[in-house]
């Protein structure tokens, strides 16, 4: 294949092999690849907010310190390949191609033998290991695609330390209905003996994570918050002082502060395990930081922000961000979700604070919720509120109610954000 035919195929999958958690599909596959996962040591990071951004600390900083580091997250907003990384450059077109071939081949195999087909994520990650296998990686900070204990990347054994950001009620249909039972998925990533590190979690997730812990003898540290101090913030990022030190962050969003702490907690426990990082690269690794599309700035007359808030907790967090930064501020929101999240919370608990809401529809997938539909649920707490054809036509209605006082903000997805963020550039550069 080539890079458009293994495209292709990806997206084949996505639509005609359902999601399905366990990893027997997986260690299948792995199997017939030659277990390439094996030869890698890794930081796995699971939780419900704050994954991706916690990785993009520890990868800014522990590059900066000349380790060979591997990436995998997902999903990615302006490139499909940026979500396998290594040494700050993305798996090559070429390559990709070939990893995808050279899996789809043992799926061939797999399937005569009466296998189950794997799934589009088990088939990514599957060319992740194999990518970062052959690129000689130190150490892969892996993100969990969703849970943890029956995700595929859980088919990993050389955990060297399992992080858990802030955990809250998502994917409910797949891994439980309380806080309780959610924690016991996610905390499943935690190996015999590993080391662990967790956001300060609501009673009930810590209980379960303690437990879990305990019974695989696993040493647990809890970044605390509550010792931040902040020195200065802005919705262009802050500067905070912690354990004695001060650390500029780029990234926006209340919850910034709490996911750098749960990585300068992380980056503590890598230098007790032969991953050394002295005060200075920590410091320049929170400030190089890049992570998009997290209560990110896209333009600023009028200010335009776009955030992945796409379930109560992130919703909750965007919130508390809009009080913060942009009390009496006229706002203006593209709203955007999938028919499965429980996108009626985070209307409730957003849609206050809008003067207009304008929904749309997120293209080329079919988990996408109409824009109608969300309006007619919008409407019931928001009456100002219209459907929009595009993201296009919604960006341009935005930009031309709002003035250079006010605040657009998009969000709802990650999906729709990196297009919308190149038409938002192509207007107004």
């Amino acid at each position: 294949m080539n890079y458009q035919e293994s495209r292709e195929y990806i997206d084949r999958i996505t639509r005609e092999i359902p999601s399905v958690l366990g990893l027997d599909h997986m260690r299948e596959l792995m199997k017939r690849l030659g277990n390439p996962q094996d030869d890698l040591k890794y930081v796995h990071v699971a939780g419900t907010n704050g994954k991706g951004s916690v990785i993009a600390f520890l990868y800014s900083a522990l590059s900066g310190a000349r380790y060979r580091i591997g990436r995998y997250v997902s999903p990615t907003l302006y490139s499909y390949r940026g979500r396998m990384e290594v040494a700050g450059s993305r798996i090559s077109r070429e390559s990709f191609a070939a990893y995808i071939t050279q899996v789809a081949e043992a799926i061939i195999a797999m399937t005569k033998d009466g296998y189950p087909h794997p799934t589009a994520f088990e088939i990514e990650t599957a060319v992740a290991f194999l990518f970062f296998r052959d690129e000689k990686c130190d150490l892969v900070l892996l993100e969990v695609g969703m849970g943890g204990n029956l995700d595929a990347t859980n088919i990993i054994k050389n955990t060297l330390l399992a992080v858990l950001v802030s955990i809250s009620m998502d994917h409910m249909s797949f891994l439980g209905n309380t806080l309780s039972q959610i924690a016991e998925k996610k905390a499943g990533i935690i190996k015999d003996h590993c080391h662990v590190v967790t956001a300060m979690q609501k009673p009930e997730a810590m209980q379960v994570i303690e437990k879990v812990c305990a019974e695989h003898h696993a040493e647990c540290t809890v970044a605390d918050a509550s010792q931040i101090q902040v020195l200065q913030e802005s919705c262009l990022g802050q500067t905070i002082r912690y354990d004695g030190e001060d650390y500029e962050i780029p990234l926006a969003g209340v919850y910034q502060k709490e996911n750098a702490v749960v990585a300068l907690n992380a980056l503590k426990v890598l230098n007790e395990l032969g991953f050394a990082t002295t005060a200075e690269q920590r410091k320049e690794g929170l400030q190089n930081a890049h992570w998009n599309g997290r209560f990110t700035v896209i333009c600023k007359k009028p200010l335009f922000v776009v955030d992945g808030a796409h379930n109560p907790a992130a919703a909750d967090m965007m919130a508390a961000s809009i009080e913060h930064y942009f009390k009496g501020k006229r706002l203006i929101y593209i709203m955007g979700v999938f028919a499965d999240k429980d996108y009626r919370s985070v209307i409730q608990k957003t849609a206050h604070f809008a003067d207009q809401i304008l929904t749309i529809q997120t293209p080329d997938n079919v988990r996408a919720l109409p824009a109608e539909k969300l309006a007619e649920t919008v409407r019931e707490y928001n009456p100002n509120v219209q459907a929009m054809p595009s993201i296009q036509a919604a960006v341009e209605k935005a930009f031309a109610i709002a003035g250079e006082q006010d605040v657009i903000i998009a969000f709802g997805s990650l999906s729709f954000i990196g297009e919308m963020t190149d038409i938002v550039e192509k207007q107004h550069q």
